[in-house]
């Protein structure tokens, strides 16, 4: 006679590892300053390894991780509102110091690849977003375009004070010639 092998749940040592990837997530959560969940259903590996080598130029983290881990995790970092997003497939990409990066490839390649790559909510400084203002914060431009443009107008004043000196050097070189 066979023997019947009962099934009495998950063993304390895969219990104990799903923890800790919940426990890892949730206080990445916590710290990112940004954080975008995405159906990736249907994606090619050519554009998965393009998109995460995208993310990872930008120092964005990328995972694909189960709805349950992140549903756990979400909860725990005090994002409960992501719950009704967490269906199909889902991955996510967090980004510990740059609020725009994560919004913006995420929101660029959805654009290319409508089909099979959605925006499904995000999460921004401690709060839920939804897929709209996931959007807006991707048309907000970079922190370097930001950084420079804010150089550039610091810099026009004193530049317009230079060139004003240089002509009233110029004009009494002209008057005393």
């Amino acid at each position: 006679m066979a023997k019947v092998k009962v099934y009495s749940g998950p063993n304390a040592k895969v219990l104990e590892e799903k923890k800790a990837i919940v426990a890892e997530l949730a206080e990445k959560m916590k710290a990112a300053s940004c954080g975008v969940l995405v159906d990736y259903k249907g994606i090619t590996v050519e554009d998965d390894t393009k998109l995460r080598a995208e993310m990872r130029k930008n120092n964005v983290e990328y995972v694909v991780i189960k709805n349950n881990l992140i549903r756990f995790a979400a909860k725990e970092a005090g994002f409960e509102a992501l719950d009704d997003v967490l269906h199909g497939t889902t991955a996510i990409a967090i980004s510990m110091d740059d609020v725009i990066a994560p919004a913006k490839i995420v929101a660029d390649y959805a654009k290319k690849s409508e089909e099979v790559f959605n925006i499904k909510a995000g999460f921004v400084e401690g709060r839920v977003v939804d897929v709209d203002e996931v959007k807006k914060l991707a048309a907000t431009p970079s922190r370097e375009v930001l950084l420079s443009k804010l150089l550039g107008s610091l810099k026009s004043p004193i530049t317009s004070f230079a060139i004003a000196l240089n002509a009233i050097v110029e004009k009494g070189e002209q008057e005393t010639a």
